[in-house]
C-alpha cells in the first residue's frame, strides 16, 4: 500500500475518483438540480431511480435501497470485496499500494483476485495485439484486415490481435509474469483437454477482436479463422466461455467506444459483425456496437437503456438475419425499448455495403428504412395472408402478437403512465391493423396472461418470496433514525448527545456501530463528520445506511433548523424511550424484592420522576 495509514490510503483513492465520472463509465446520468439521476444498474425499472451526489461523492438508488462511495460502486458493480475493489480504484486512479498479506497457498496470480485477472487479460491483449503488428506468422492477418478495408488505426484504436498457429503460444510468454496457467484458464484463454495432458491456447490461428467492458477493460476475445488458414474447425468464430470477467449476454462489442457517441445521438446501432462494427466506426457511425454471435438480447438491451433511448438493429438481408428478427421482437415490448429494426439490401451486410455505396447512403437507410418492431412484427406475421378470406390464418397472426405482448412485465398500479399508455397504444394499433374492436383484443391478451401467470402455489406456511425478505434491510427506530440525521448533519452538536445517550439504548445494530464509531472518533479529537464516515467503514450496507441517513436529513431540512433544541427533543424521546424498556425489568425487581431498602427508594424515585416527566407534571415545590 503506498505510504500512510490505511484511512489516508483510502482517502487519497477517494479524492481521486470523481464518482459522477465513475458511475458515468456505467450509466448514463444527467443532471438534475445538485445531483446527477440515471438508470440504475441493478434492476430493470425504467425510471431513472440511481442519485450521484458529486458533493458527498456519494450515490444512492432509492428502488434497490443500495447507497454509498466509490467503494461501494465497485464492491456492487464488480461483485468484489473491498480490498479488490480499492486495488481497481487505486489502479485507476494511479496511486501505489503495498501488497496485501495473501492467504495461505495463495499465489501472485491467484485467481480469487479479480484485479488479477483484469490485469491478466490487459497483458494477453497487449501480447496477441503486438504478434498481428510486427509477427511475420501474423502476415495472413494482415492481409485479410488490408482486404476487408480495415485501416491502421482502427488496428490500434479496437486493438486487434493475433493468435499464432501453435499448440502453446500464450503460456510460455506468461512464465516471467504473475499470471500462471490457471490464472488464464480462468479467463478462458487457454484449455485444459478432456483427454490427454497439457494446456492449449484457445484461440491459436485465429485474428483476435477484443472484447470490453463499458468501462473500457478487456473482459474476453472474439477470434475468427482466416479464409486462407485451411482450418477444420467448424466454427467461423470463437468466443471467450463465460468467465468472472465475460459474460457474453451482458457484453457488447465496441460499447466502450460507442459509448459517448450513442449518449449523444440518443441512438445505438446494433450490428451482427465485428467487422461491420469497425467499418461502420471508420465511416462515422461512432454508435455501432455489435452482438456477441448471439441474438441481441435482454441484458444486452438493458445495457444500451442506460446510454441510448433508440436502438436500431441492423441485419443482414440472409434468411439468418430474418430468423434473428424475429427472435427479437418480443424483447420491443418486454423491455419498453424504442426498437427499430434495418434489413440491408440483399447480398449484402454493413461492412460491404459502406465500402461500396458509402456513409451517405447508409444514412439514409438508418433515417428511412428503418421500422419500427411491432411494423416489422405485423408484416411478418402476416405476409402473404388474404386478409379477406383466410380467417384462420388472419387469427393465427393476431394470436403470435398477443403472445409477444403477453409476455411484458405485467402493468400495476404502480407502473409509469409512459409504459401504460404504450402497451394501450400497442393494442389500438394492433386492433386497427386487424380490423378488430379493442375490447376483443385487450380480452383476448388478458386471458393468455391468466394462462401463463398459472404456476405452482407456494408451500404451507413459506413465504411467496422467503429469501427477499431475509434480505429486508434492519428497521431503524423513527427516533433513532432522525437522531442520527441531525448528528450527521451536524457533528459540532455530537459531544451533548453523547453525555446523554449511552450506545447501548440504540437498538439497531447497524445504527448502534455508527453511533460508536462516532463516540471512538469524538474521544481521539476527530469530528465525525459524513466524509469521515465514510472512511470509517468498509461494509456496503453500513455505507449504504450512511447515505441514507444523510440524504434523509437534507431532505428533512434538518441542516436548516435549529439543530440544538432539536437534539434536546431527541435525547428526551429516547431517554424516555430506554425507561419504558427497562421499566418491566425493574418492576419485577420490585416485586421480587431483590433490592435493599435504599435501592427501593431510588428506584421507586425515578420512576415517579420518569413519569411526571412523561406526562408534563412538573416537580412539587416546598411552597
Amino acid at each position: 500500500m503506498s505510504s500512510g495509514s490505511a484511512l489516508e490510503v483510502k482517502e487519497q483513492v477517494r479524492q481521486a475518483i470523481d464518482i459522477v465520472d465513475l458511475v458515468g463509465s456505467v450509466v448514463q446520468l444527467r443532471r438534475q438540480g445538485r445531483n446527477y439521476v440515471g438508470l440504475c444498474p441493478w434492476h430493470d425499472d425504467t425510471r431513472p431511480s440511481l442519485q450521484v451526489n458529486p458533493e458527498r461523492q456519494s450515490f444512492k438508488c432509492w428502488v434497490c435501497d443500495i447507497g454509498g462511495d466509490v467503494f461501494s460502486f465497485i464492491m456492487k458493480t464488480e461483485g468484489v470485496e473491498f480490498r479488490e475493489a480499492l486495488e481497481m480504484l487505486a489502479d485507476r486512479a494511479g496511486i501505489a499500494l503495498r501488497p496485501a498479506r495473501r492467504q495461505p497457498g495463495s499465489s501472485p496470480g491467484g485467481t480469487h483476485e479479480k484485479r488479477t485477472l483484469y490485469q491478466a487479460m490487459a497483458w494477453a491483449e497487449q501480447q496477441y495485439h503486438d504478434c498481428l503488428l510486427h509477427a511475420p506468422e501474423a502476415e495472413p492477418a494482415r492481409h485479410y484486415l488490408a482486404q476487408r478495408k480495415i485501416t491502421s488505426e482502427s488496428i490500434a484504436r479496437f486493438h486487434l490481435g493475433f493468435a499464432p498457429e501453435r499448440r502453446s503460444w500464450l503460456l510460455p510468454r506468461a512464465a516471467d509474469t504473475p499470471y500462471n496457467a490457471k490464472t488464464l484458464d480462468t479467463i478462458g484463454l487457454v484449455v485444459r483437454p478432456s483427454t490427454g495432458v497439457g494446456l492449449y491456447d484457445r484461440f491459436k490461428g485465429r485474428l483476435l477482436f477484443p472484447i470490453r467492458d463499458t468501462q473500457g477493460r478487456p473482459v474476453g476475445l472474439g477470434g475468427r479463422v482466416l479464409p486462407e488458414s485451411g482450418s477444420t474447425s467448424p466454427a467461423k468464430y470463437v468466443n471467450t466461455p463465460e468467465t468472472p470477467l465475460f459474460s457474453k449476454s451482458n457484453l457488447l462489442y465496441g460499447l466502450d467506444l460507442a459509448r459517448e457517441a450513442v449518449r449523444r445521438g440518443g441512438a445505438a446501432l446494433v450490428m451482427e459483425g465485428y467487422t461491420d462494427v469497425i467499418a461502420a466506426h471508420q465511416y462515422g457511425f461512432g454508435d455501432a456496437v455489435a452482438v456477441l454471435g448471439t441474438a441481441l438480447g435482454e441484458g444486452q438491451i438493458r445495457i444500451l437503456k442506460r446510454f441510448a433511448d433508440r436502438i436500431v438493429l441492423v441485419l443482414d438481408a440472409d434468411e439468418a438475419g430474418q430468423r434473428r428478427a424475429n427472435e427479437v421482437l418480443e424483447l420491443f415490448v418486454a423491455q419498453q425499448v424504442d426498437l427499430q429494426i434495418l434489413t440491408l439490401p440483399e447480398e449484402t451486410d454493413p461492412c460491404d455495403f459502406l465500402h461500396e455505396y458509402g456513409a451517405e447512403a447508409f444514412a439514409d437507410l438508418v433515417e428511412n428504412k428503418a421500422v419500427d418492431a411491432l411494423d416489422h412484427a405485423f408484416a411478418a406475421a402476416t405476409r402473404g395472408l388474404d386478409f379477406e378470406h383466410d380467417v384462420n390464418g388472419v387469427d393465427r397472426a393476431m394470436e403470435r402478437l398477443l403472445s409477444v405482448i403477453a409476455r411484458a412485465p405485467r402493468l400495476s398500479a404502480g407502473t409509469d403512465a409512459q409504459q401504460q399508455s404504450r402497451e394501450w397504444k400497442l393494442l389500438s394499433n394492433l386492433a386497427l391493423r386487424f380490423r378488430v374492436p379493442e375490447d376483443t383484443m385487450r380480452n383476448r391478451l388478458s386471458e393468455l396472461r391468466r394462462r401463463s401467470a398459472r404456476r405452482p402455489a407456494a408451500r404451507p406456511g413459506e413465504a411467496p418470496d422467503a429469501k427477499a425478505a431475509s434480505k429486508r434491510p434492519e428497521r431503524i427506530e423513527p427516533t433513532e433514525r432522525e437522531l442520527l440525521e441531525l448528528l450527521i448533519a451536524h457533528p459540532e452538536c455530537f459531544p451533548a448527545g453523547r453525555s446523554q445517550i449511552d450506545p447501548q439504548w440504540i437498538t439497531a445494530e447497524s445504527s448502534r456501530r455508527i453511533y460508536r464509531t462516532c463516540c471512538r472518533l469524538l474521544d481521539a479529537g476527530i469530528t465525525p463528520s459524513f466524509d469521515r464516515l465514510m472512511l470509517e467503514f468498509d461494509q456496503p450496507a453500513i455505507k449504504s445506511l450512511l447515505v441514507e441517513l444523510d440524504e434523509g436529513g437534507r431532505a428533512k431540512g434538518t441542516r436548516d433548523a435549529d439543530p440544538e433544541a432539536l437534539l434536546r427533543e431527541l435525547i428526551k424521546t429516547v431517554q424516555r424511550k430506554e425507561a419504558e424498556r427497562q421499566r418491566p425489568a425493574q418492576l419485577v425487581a420490585l416485586r421480587e424484592g431483590r433490592l435493599d431498602d435504599s435501592q427501593e427508594t431510588e428506584l421507586l424515585e425515578k420512576i415517579i420522576r420518569q413519569e411526571r416527566s412523561r406526562q408534563g407534571i412538573s416537580e412539587p415545590t416546598d411552597e
